[in-house]
């Protein structure tokens, strides 16, 4: 599934090309997705001036000059293809502005597309749970602090938690974990004040890294002008089983299931 720096880096490749532009036409190639499209997208959208892209948690955000705001997610294998040369059967939705065509490709169908309006973003369903974006400042090790005192479910799995922390993914927990030196299995009530005050700050580095390297090739993401990213060549224990630590007094990287989900780590410098 595509995480949070994919998703950024979706939403600011489709800025550069739609931030401005009329919508001036839409095409719906089947009736849903996950669940069906909204049965208005196409009159809301249709004419509409693109004013600005935005990203909430793993949710990216088309705002118009409209009441409403389209929201799309994009599941397991969604990617949005601009100025394809040849229409692909699973093109479910396209929008074509004077200059561009962006067409939302979804093999499994996954994803989602939404229609929400602009004053009740906030407390939209999905939106009025999360908890703090990870690059703002609202998340702080203070915030993890109260998030996790008395709780005895592992930290991995309370970073997953969408109401803690918005948009962390497996990848990036792990990842972050690792930097940290803490361990994954580690009850949350017993993570320490240095110990947040540490992840706080490695959760956004390895964030941004990503963002900036253009987010992980995993699978059949891509960006949306089909440029992968190369982040995943620089995992410090996602998917390094059996490995050596990049830290010279590391051990051996070992995975376990944590959660339904795989888990990596370095049980010497991790604790």
């Amino acid at each position: 599934m595509p995480e949070l720096p994919e998703v950024e880096t979706t939403v600011r490749g489709l800025a550069r090309f739609l931030d401005g532009e009329v919508i001036t036409r839409v095409a719906v190639n089947r009736p849903n997705l996950r669940r069906p499209f909204p049965a208005d997208l196409v009159q809301s959208l249709t004419g509409a001036r693109v004013e600005r892209l935005t990203r909430r948690a793993k949710y990216g955000l088309i705002h118009t000059n409209r009441a409403s705001a389209m929201v799309f997610h994009l599941g397991m294998s969604g990617r949005w293809r601009i100025d394809p040369e040849e229409p692909d059967k699973h093109d479910h939705l396209v929008l074509e502005t004077g200059g561009h065509r962006f067409a939302l490709n979804d093999p499994r169908r996954f994803g989602s597309v939404d229609l929400v309006v602009e004053e009740e973003l906030d407390a939209w369903p999905a939106f009025a749970a999360l908890g703090p974006e990870p690059l703002g400042e609202a998340l702080t090790a203070q915030h993890l602090r109260e998030a996790t005192r008395g709780r005895t479910q592992a930290i991995k799995l309370l970073l997953l938690d969408q109401g803690i922390v918005a948009g962390l993914g497996n990848i990036y927990v792990c990842e972050a974990l690792w930097r940290a030196g803490i361990h994954p299995r580690k009850a949350g009530g017993k993570v320490t004040m240095p110990q947040l005050e540490r992840l706080v700050p490695a959760i956004k580095e390895v964030l941004t890294q990503s963002i900036r390297d253009g987010g992980s090739t995993l699978r059949d993401f891509a960006q949306p002008d089909g440029e992968l990213g190369y982040f995943a060549t620089r995992f410090d224990v996602y998917g390094r089983d059996d490995e050596s630590c990049r830290r010279e007094d590391g051990g051996t990287i070992r995975r376990f299931t944590q959660g339904g989900r795989s888990t990596w780590f370095c049980p010497k410098c991790q604790r």
